[in-house]
């Protein structure tokens, strides 16, 4: 089973080299080249391989198949990353530093909630450089109030439910007074 797995490996990084695109190909071109090597596997696994090398490479083509159409964007698209790692490193960070700060192991409600400042404040914090004062002050104090609008309105329910969970029947009791003036006698 070695030299079918040597060589299967082979295919994978002639797969790797053609998406690394060195030559500066454009989308067209990156598609053509990984199809015709695609289809030069099918006929190669095909021919000589059954059990499980098979049913790897078929799960590769599978997966190949199922990120065929968003795979090439990055080739038309000047500055559009290839991957999203640094995407998911700044996550993973946030993730860590929210489980540090709070010992917990779920993200906190706060970041859900409030993660349009909080991401930013993380990254700022601990992925960038030290920013100092001109760096934090809003650009703009209508887009800045705006976010400060809509915060408060995402808060808004949450205080409210963890009310009705810390005392179900007060909370529903201070509802029926508060409508008693408009209900019919």
């Amino acid at each position: 089973m070695w030299p079918g797995l040597a060589r299967a490996y082979q295919w994978i990084e002639r797969t790797a080299v053609i998406l690394r695109n060195e030559p500066g190909l454009d989308a067209a071109g990156v598609r053509r080249r990984l199809s015709a090597l695609l289809a030069a596997l099918v006929r190669w696994t095909r021919r000589r391989h059954r059990g499980v090398l098979r049913q790897a490479l078929a799960h590769f083509l599978l997966e190949t198949r199922r990120y065929w159409k968003g795979l090439f964007h990055c080739y038309d698209v000047p500055d559009l990353p290839r991957t999203d790692n640094d995407l998911e490193h700044l996550f993973g960070t946030c993730r860590y530093h929210e489980r540090r700060a709070s010992g917990r192991v779920r993200a906190s409600a706060g970041l859900v909630v409030r993660g349009a400042v909080r991401l930013p404040a993380i990254a700022s914090a601990f992925l960038l450089p030290a920013l100092d004062g001109p760096y934090l002050e809003p650009r703009n104090i209508n887009d800045w109030q705006r976010l400060r609008f809509q915060l408060e309105q995402r808060r808004v329910p949450r205080i409210l439910g963890r009310r009705f969970r810390a005392n179900p029947d007060g909370y529903l009791r201070g509802i029926e007074e508060g409508l008693r003036p408009y209900l019919p006698a």
